[in-house]
């Protein structure tokens, strides 16, 4: 059994597509539409073949309510992972990302947390090699 997909909520569809990949560097996976429904999915570029992010529409009133819960209460809604946390956060916030965490050391890693723009923060993790 493999993952190959798995979906975030977002507010704008075409903001968050602008914003996952012209400032966090993912590709474009899948994009078509049927009536008001779009599929829409990016991956990352070094494992094009990999696990699909689904940039899913909030329009479900059960999605909008936990998307805005977890926000809240600082909870990230995705974690990517990475060999190089300080110099992702770098090239990130050059590209007009704001973090609202910095990179900063905890047990077992170094972390950063920044909002998508599009209802969701996003934590990006760099392992900790012993």
């Amino acid at each position: 059994m493999k993952i190959k997909l798995t979906s975030v909520y977002v507010d704008d569809q075409e903001k968050a597509l602008r914003f996952y990949t012209e400032v966090l560097g993912f590709t474009k996976k899948a994009d078509f539409s049927n009536g008001p429904f779009r599929w829409l999915t990016v991956a990352s570029p070094d494992e094009p073949d990999g696990t699909e992010l689904q940039l899913a529409l909030n329009d479900n009133p059960a999605a909008k309510a936990y998307q805005q819960a977890i926000f809240q209460q600082g909870q990230p809604a995705v974690m990517f992972f990475t060999d190089d946390v300080k110099g992702d956060c770098e090239r990130i916030k050059a590209r007009g990302a704001e973090f609202s965490m910095p990179p900063t050391e905890v047990t077992g890693s170094t972390i950063a947390q920044l909002n998508d723009t599009c209802g969701n923060l996003i934590q990006i993790t760099q392992l900790a090699r012993w």
